[in-house]
């Protein structure tokens, strides 16, 4: 965002982007446990100012994260329990995650081992040369766009995280790797209003959203 403040600190309606998401997990009944990955110099203010301030006593751990986001997941993924069955895996910055998707791809890991929140492609998809002229129109129907949140067994995420690492496998999501680690992924359809803030005019965008749901985000 080209600012001093870290995205998932950006205030939206009031709040901190991340007390949004928070606020949908704290409450969902297939979430036990939530551990945080934050820039390491911000553990104090997240223990205080997010987590204390707002009573989300389902936050067991607050880790540092890593350069990259595959290492902040990494990294989270070590104060996992080994009992954990599930894991789900969330951008702070996606403030408009839902119980139901939670849930409901809660349910599809449990079912299938890993799925994801996805959105079809709806838009018309160019395929471009170099020099940015068209080669050719790409059939949308089998395309779909990642989201989050994302939910695995967890010994896969644990193996595909741990292999990854070894060899430096960089994947830009955990779906990705796990679909390295051979894996398969389904996609449970998510919202267009499961925007991602990671431009200015996001924050635009979310308060317009805010604004249609009311003064406060209903889950």
């Amino acid at each position: 965002m080209g600012g001093p403040v870290p995205k998932q600190f950006l205030a939206l309606g009031g709040l901190p982007l991340v007390v949004h998401s928070l606020r949908v997990f704290q409450a969902s009944p297939v979430i036990d446990a939530i551990i945080l990955a934050v820039p390491e110099a911000d553990i104090d203010y997240c223990r205080s100012e997010i987590v204390q301030t707002h009573g989300f006593t389902k936050v067991a751990q607050i880790v540092a994260g890593g350069i990259e986001r595959q290492d902040s997941v990494r990294h989270a993924l070590k104060a996992v329990g080994e009992e954990t069955e599930v894991v789900v895996v969330h951008d702070a910055v996606r403030p408009f995650v839902t119980s139901r998707m939670v849930e409901e791809v809660v349910a599809a890991a449990r079912a299938k081992g890993a799925a994801i929140i996805a959105l079809p492609m709806r838009d018309t998809v160019k395929q471009v040369d170099a020099d940015h002229v068209i080669e050719r129109t790409v059939d949308r129907r089998p395309l779909w766009l990642a989201q989050t949140p994302q939910a695995f067994r967890r010994d896969w995420l644990d193996e595909a995280h741990r292999k990854g690492h070894l060899e430096g496998v960089h994947a830009t999501d955990d779906a990705s790797l796990i679909e390295w680690f051979g894996r398969s992924v389904s996609v449970v359809e998510g919202s267009g209003e499961n925007i991602k803030v990671t431009r200015p005019e996001d924050l635009v965008i979310g308060q317009a959203i805010l604004a249609a749901r009311g003064t406060s985000q209903k889950v």
